[in-house]
């Protein structure tokens, strides 16, 4: 290996060190030798790969692009939320519009190497595409997803209203994925979905999205229903958040608030961010009423949070499936290359402690499967009935108001 190559390795391996490590902090810690011999190791076997790379591989390679896809590679293992952005995804990245952009109606994120949905809102071009949540997205427009960034599937999925993006998408028991075009539509959040059950005493709320408006729209519904209650009915409410993925976490903290009195709702925490306990003010508070909460693999974020919340603090029945795990914090840090990295520095947890990243939300009556999707797996039977509002609405009848 000649020097230049040596000193090239070096550099590269050195660059590596300091993403790993983080930053400035990553460059103390090699000066002052604290825990760096495992690194040095570390080090050296990207050395030797590298060598391997430049030396016998078919030919020639691009150090470069070989860096890149090895940091890609280094900080997408940590999570779904973290990236690597290069400086001309990065460049992308930032001109993203702050808001107005126009989407196709799903929410993704990343799972074995590939985009997978999340959750699709009804009437959307997706929903209308019969996308729906579990589905792999192979390629957007072309480009492979399991070599875009996680930061960047969002970006290439938004454009201008009236303007087309083709999805690649697997779908069970077939060999090749499907091609399909569709077209970007303003965003408009869906109405909440609001129905009666046994004689209007169980009161069912769908809020499809999770935004500050439609948590508010929740209290009045739930304040107007307690306002009846003087004339002598029992009131109960079925709360589906099955496939909601948009939303805040203070959304998510508010809207469990609103079924909570006292008590811990979640915490917040990471291994430089201070812990943040999040209690519930009494004043936020509406009502005791039975509760039962519906999740799917399809409930992520603030939907998880309230589910969690609710769950643990036994507020509530929660019915379904096990959800998606995806709620943190995440911080972007620009390198000078004008690359970037985004790493999660914090996770929430569930009352009980479980981080919801990690464990996700496993409801206490579950229906359906708990396990992960996978990828070969048939995609069962549309039921005939909803199983998992049955099982609610029959939890519910049993018990007193």
């Amino acid at each position: 290996m000649n020097r230049l190559f040596r000193r090239l390795v070096f550099g590269v391996s050195l660059g590596l060190l300091v993403v790993l490590l983080g930053g400035e902090f990553g460059l103390r810690a090699v000066r002052a030798g604290s825990d760096d011999k495992g690194a040095y190791r570390q080090i050296e076997v990207y050395s030797e790969v590298l060598k391997k790379i430049q030396t016998d591989y078919v030919t020639v390679p691009s150090v470069p692009d070989v860096t890149a896809g090895a940091l890609h590679g280094l900080v997408e293992s940590l999570d779904s939320d973290s990236s690597y952005l290069s400086a001309s995804e990065y460049k992308i990245y930032k001109e993203r519009p702050s808001g107005g952009s126009a989407q196709v109606g799903m929410t993704i994120s990343k799972r074995f190497g590939y985009a997978v949905v999340v959750s699709v809102l009804p009437d959307s071009p997706a929903a209308k595409a019969h996308f729906t949540d579990g589905d792999v997205i192979v390629a957007i427009d072309g480009h492979s997803t399991r070599e875009l960034s996680p930061a960047l599937l969002d970006v290439m999925l938004e454009g201008k209203a009236g303007s087309e993006v083709t999805l690649s998408v697997l779908r069970p028991r077939k060999t090749e994925p499907d091609k399909v075009a569709l077209t970007r539509v303003a965003a408009e959040a869906p109405p909440m979905g609001v129905q009666q059950y046994e004689g209007d005493t169980i009161l069912y709320l769908k809020p499809e999205v999770l935004t500050a408006a439609r948590v508010d729209e929740i209290a009045a519904r739930i304040k107007t229903m307690v306002g009846a209650m003087d004339k002598g009915k029992d009131r109960k409410i079925v709360l589906d958040l099955r496939d909601v993925s948009t939303g805040t976490p203070e959304q998510g903290l508010r809207l469990a608030n609103l079924f909570l009195k006292q008590g811990t709702l979640a915490t917040l925490s990471g291994q430089k961010f201070p812990t943040q306990t999040f209690t519930a003010d009494p004043k936020a508070f509406v009502t005791d009423v039975p509760l039962a909460v519906l999740v799917n693999r399809g409930t992520a974020g603030a939907a998880e949070l309230a589910a969690a919340a609710l769950g643990d603090d036994k507020r509530a029945d929660v019915v379904g499936e096990r959800t998606f795990g995806d709620d943190s914090v995440q911080k972007t840090m620009e390198l000078p290359d004008g690359a970037a990295v985004i790493l999660t520095v914090a996770t929430y947890a569930s009352p009980s402690g479980k981080k919801i990243m990690e464990e996700a939300v496993t409801p206490t009556v579950v229906v359906g499967s708990t396990e992960d999707q996978d990828l070969d797996a048939e995609t069962p039977a549309a039921p005939k009935s909803d199983e998992t509002l049955d099982k609610a609405l029959e939890l519910l009848k049993a018990k007193a108001a």
